[in-house]
């Protein structure tokens, strides 16, 4: 998974091919695994701790929490002295779906416990058996949550190149109308048009036509639009 700070599982080693046989077996040991998931993690718990705790019913195999919002992890470090990341949910594997089954009955809504004094002794545990549910379930919801993230931001970044350029756009034309409204008073002649009421009229005057008549517009107003821009055009420019 790309998220490491919210994994705890076995180190990474080198990958080898497998035998069919070998295959088989691990095949067959996935199909034995179970998941529960856990709708809220308490403040501060890592994914260590996670694993610590679960490992006391059963044999756990992998353990991945998600971490808080972006904007959320942003504020609380600029604000608190809390740096360490935030998990919100969580999933914990394990080799047996029976135990995982029996976890999630006995723990769900039930105190988290420890030791008078431990941070977490009153926390409530908020968890659920998923059945049927594989990790390479999980894998393939998290990259395809990551893939939908990016696309949103690919979108909101080309709206918001799209809407400076614009603002630009039109800061640099007020800049250039103003000079020329200087010499024009210099010269004794009346300011022009602003070139954004101009600009709202001719589109209030196009809402007005299509509205009068449906369809395509005609094309003597077309011509008359065209040409009444340029004019405002011909004399900023």
């Amino acid at each position: 998974m790309s998220d490491r700070e919210g994994y705890a599982g076995p180190s990474e080693k080198v990958v080898k091919p497998l035998t069919l046989e070998a295959l088989a077996i691990f095949n067959a040991a996935q199909a034995r695994t179970g998941v529960i998931y856990i709708s809220r993690i308490p403040p501060g718990m890592q994914p260590a701790k996670v694993r610590h705790l679960m490992s006391q019913y059963g044999e756990v195999g992998r353990v991945y929490l998600q971490q808080e919002d972006a904007k959320i992890a942003y504020l609380r470090r600029k604000f608190t002295t809390t740096k360490k990341p935030h998990f919100v949910e969580g999933w914990v594997e394990f080799k047996d779906k029976k135990v995982a089954r029996s976890v999630a009955e006995m723990l769900n809504a039930q105190p988290i416990g420890g030791k008078k004094g431990t941070r977490w002794r009153d926390d409530v545990w908020t968890m659920k058996y998923l059945p049927k549910f594989k990790w390479n379930m999980l894998t393939e919801q998290i990259a395809h949550e990551a893939a939908v993230h990016t696309a949103k931001l690919r979108v909101e970044l080309a709206q918001s190149r799209s809407e400076q350029r614009d603002y630009m756009r039109n800061v640099e034309l007020a800049r250039i109308l103003d000079k020329r409204n200087e010499k024009r008073k210099e010269q004794g002649q009346g300011p022009l048009e602003p070139f954004q009421r101009v600009i709202k009229r001719l589109a209030d005057d196009e809402d007005g036509e299509t509205s009068r008549k449906p369809g395509k517009r005609p094309k003597a107003v077309e011509i008359a639009r065209s040409a009444q821009l340029n004019n405002v055009l011909g004399s900023i420019f």
